[in-house]
């Protein structure tokens, strides 16, 4: 991509600018991290605004309910929210970055018309029930067994990793339709309703004491057909589009949160006295050089999936297995500026470092993208 901006570009990113200065003040304080209800009321209501001023699904095509815009704008947005401390998207991460991708790629028009005004609107919020306890990384070898019967499939299973299912409205859910079939083969894509009968949550407590994440168990749940994305048995095909999108665009603005965070330690570091150390300037120093790989990273990606028809490519598997490590570098880098207050629950940079434990397991780990790269970039021959 042009990594030049143009007139157009610089007065977008004037206009956004002068918006988030002028609507930032006036959002409420944020709700205690562990008031689940009270941080989808705060994502959601950030949502509304953005809807409500045009920047809600900016990068989205306009026939999924998006401003169509390029993906130099959608860059510029996520620089300028980033740098000014906007609210992240929060609880419905999943619907926004995943979900809702994923039907304007692979839904029907009328899923189109059903799912996605909600979420840009922030009126539903979405969770991925994909992971099992038995299935470890290998997702195609899930269970959760969904039988049709008549103009329903009945589900019963379990999942595991289920993030923000107390809050949401619905699930990106893959079941086994096949069993008889390969285990690639057999799978289906739903959308399942989180109020269904049979549906059963149950929170699961961090590290860091948090509870974002849940168990889910599915008993005799009936969904409609209707609510299938893509045809029977084709689940992993369309799984593999939403993967594309939570590995090649999905953490694109914690990239700039990351360099962000960079700047503060360097500010930190100054004043506590640790910036005399050499070793920790140049810990600094690669760090900063490692994310302004990864935002030209990010830029192509984000540059790639715009030509393939908003699809990301396998760069996305590169892109998730570098910037899993050097989050961890950073917020180890992070506890060394702080020293004895690394062990202070309380500060933002010793919860993110606990955070970034999961990045190398979460959305692929990182062996699994090593395995991608090395089959699909490479042309390796696949392991035994």
């Amino acid at each position: 991509m042009d990594l030049t901006y143009t007139e157009e570009e610089e007065a977008f990113r004037a206009k956004l600018r002068e918006w988030l200065g002028q609507v930032l003040p006036t959002l409420p304080p944020k709700p205690d991290p562990n008031d689940w209800p009270g941080r989808r009321t705060y994502d959601m209501g950030w949502q509304r605004r953005l809807y409500e001023a045009g920047y809600a699904g900016l990068h989205w095509p306009v026939d999924a309910g998006g401003q169509g815009a390029t993906p130099t704008q959608h860059l510029i947005f996520l620089e300028e929210t980033e740098r000014a401390g906007a609210p992240y998207v929060g609880a419905n991460f999943v619907g926004l970055l995943h979900a809702g991708p994923t039907i304007a790629a692979e839904g029907t028009a009328q899923q189109k018309q059903q799912w996605l005004p909600p979420i840009l609107r922030g009126d539903e919020v979405w969770c991925q029930g994909f992971s099992e306890p038995d299935a470890g990384s290998d997702l195609a070898a899930l269970r959760t067994k969904a039988v049709r019967d008549g103009d329903e499939y009945v589900i019963t299973g379990f999942k595991i990793w289920t993030s923000h299912a107390e809050v949401a409205d619905w699930c990106e859910l893959l079941v086994r339709t096949e069993p008889s079939a390969p285990k690639h083969r057999g799978i289906s894509w739903l959308a399942m309703p989180m109020d269904a009968p049979g549906v059963t949550i149950r929170p699961l407590r961090t590290l860091a004491g948090s509870t974002e994440f849940a168990e889910m168990f599915l008993d005799e749940v009936r969904v409609p057909v209707a609510n299938r994305v893509g045809e029977e048995n084709d689940g992993w095909r369309v799984t593999m589009v939403t993967l594309s999108f939570e590995r090649g665009t999905a953490f694109v603005g914690e990239v700039v949160a990351c360099r962000r965070t960079l700047t503060a330690l360097a500010g930190e570091a100054r004043k506590n006295g640790r910036w005399d150390d050499p070793a920790l300037r140049r810990k600094l120093a690669l760090l900063s050089a490692e994310f302004a790989a990864l935002w030209r990273l990010t830029q192509w990606n984000v540059s790639e999936s715009e030509a393939t028809g908003g699809v990301p490519g396998i760069g996305g598997s590169v892109f998730k297995l570098r910037y899993s490590h050097a989050r961890q570098e950073l917020y180890d880098t992070a506890a060394e500026v702080l020293g004895a207050g690394a062990l202070d629950l309380d500060h933002e940079w010793v919860l993110d470092r606990l955070s970034s434990l999961s990045y190398t397991i979460a959305a692929g780990t990182s062996q699994i993208q090593q395995n991608i790269i090395a089959e699909r970039i490479l042309g390796l021959p696949k392991g035994r």
